[in-house]
């Protein structure tokens, strides 16, 4: 886990840096919360803090919010964010985008959202993870593979995983959230997905080997020109040999 880790960070990094030697033009960067990126984040604040990498032109669009969640909730994304990156990173505060779940008018929010990511030039590299049903930012099994920017209901499973966040309390974890599309993070020049850890792995067998199907989100990846998923060996566990030789192969 933690090497895969460690590599994203690097290979973000090295995309700011080498846009920046293209172009004076901001760095547009999709990010995620939950457990799998803590140690991505951890590495990209050494960086910064080491003089490694700037994010002072670095635009930032994160993947989901809660509906309803106070912003400085303690298990919010924004305060997730702040606390995780964006407080320790020479990040200008304005360069942060993350949807709003107390707006008045949900939906302007969510077009509003995918209008701000057009006008910041697309978005040149969106790093995620995957949820143990193969889910891709919150686009439950199901959502349209064309989907844009929207409120979702999440599903029983995806409350229960998280509500090891709210003390364990089911009752507490919001119903709704916001959330991009699987179409939002796939028009992204580059995406990164990490899953780390032998419950990934059904997930990555299916989005990897399986068909595109709106059931497993992620695997519309399969379709995109660039898209990179990083594993470590439990979370490739279920591959079949072949895949795997192959893929360790092509790494080399």
């Amino acid at each position: 886990m933690r090497d895969g880790a460690l590599w994203a960070a690097r290979h973000i990094a090295a995309a700011i840096k080498a846009k920046a030697v293209e172009t004076d033009k901001p760095f547009v960067l999709g990010l995620p919360t939950g457990s799998t990126p803590l140690e991505t984040y951890k590495e990209l604040i050494r960086m910064n803090q080491a003089g490694e990498v700037s994010f002072k032109n670095v635009i930032t669009f994160n993947m989901d919010e809660y509906v309803g969640l106070p912003e400085d909730h303690p298990e919010s994304y924004h305060s997730f964010m702040r606390k995780n990156l964006f407080d320790f990173i020479d990040i200008p505060a304005d360069h942060i985008h993350i949807l709003d779940g107390n707006a008045s008018d949900l939906r302007k929010e969510c077009e509003d959202y995918e209008k701000a990511i057009l006008a910041a030039g697309g978005i040149d590299l969106f790093l995620g993870g995957v949820g143990e049903d193969g889910h891709l930012a919150f686009n439950e099994p199901f959502s349209s593979i064309n989907s844009r920017t929207r409120v979702v209901t999440l599903t029983e499973d995806t409350i229960l995983v998280n509500s090891r966040f709210f003390g364990g309390d089911v009752n507490l974890v919001p119903k709704q959230a916001m959330t991009v599309g699987v179409a939002t993070v796939c028009n992204a020049k580059q995406v990164l997905i990490l899953a780390f850890g032998s419950k990934k792995a059904r997930a990555v067998k299916e989005a990897i080997e399986g068909n595109v199907s709106h059931y497993v989100t992620l695997s519309a990846l399969q379709l995109h020109p660039d898209g990179i998923v990083v594993l470590d060996e439990p979370a490739a566990g279920e591959l079949k040999v072949n895949s795997y030789r192959y893929f360790k192969a092509t790494e080399q």
